[in-house]
């Protein structure tokens, strides 16, 4: 076993640093080593709806079988088509990123690039994983993420080093 399942919740934000890496926030940096059975793994991908990635501990894999046979319960009952292939493809596909004692990781380009990641991310805690935003691409989110615009804003605003507010 990866480690105990975990809920992400809170916020947080990082400035691009030094070689290029982000800094995992604390609160969500002690979700994933434990979620991760006490390794400094960060798993990592885009997510397959938003635009932005997504992050979470080694042992939310373990019920991605569990969540493809309900989603496909789901579409079957609503008449959808539903590609279990695909779907598994989205949740398996993600990289896994180690992280140090303070937090810090490297964005691999690849992801960077698919959210539009430039010199910050924000965090946002989504109970079974985290939601990881290029500010500049959440700012045009609809209303619904308002709050999360409101937070992102209020913590580049904090303290020097922080990216300009917007």
């Amino acid at each position: 076993m990866a480690g105990a399942p975990s809920n992400y919740w809170g916020q947080g934000f990082s400035p691009r640093g030094d070689k290029s890496r982000f800094v995992l926030p604390g609160d969500f940096r002690a979700a994933v080593l434990a979620a991760s059975g006490n390794t400094p793994t960060l798993c990592l991908d885009k997510h397959h709806k938003l635009p932005c990635l997504v992050g979470f501990g080694l042992s939310r894999a373990e019920s991605f079988a569990d969540q493809i046979l309900h989603e496909e319960r789901v579409a079957l009952d609503r008449g959808e088509p539903f590609d279990p292939d695909e779907r598994a493809a989205q949740l398996y596909g993600f990289i896994r990123s180690k992280f140090d004692e303070s937090g810090r990781f490297i964005l691999p380009e690849h992801l960077a690039e698919q959210a539009a990641v430039g010199e910050a991310l924000y965090f946002h805690g989504g109970g079974s994983h985290f939601t990881i935003w290029s500010p500049d691409v959440l700012f045009t989110m609809g209303a619904g993420w308002d709050s999360a615009k409101a937070t992102c804003r209020a913590l580049m605003a904090e303290g020097p080093g922080r990216a300009k507010r917007k």
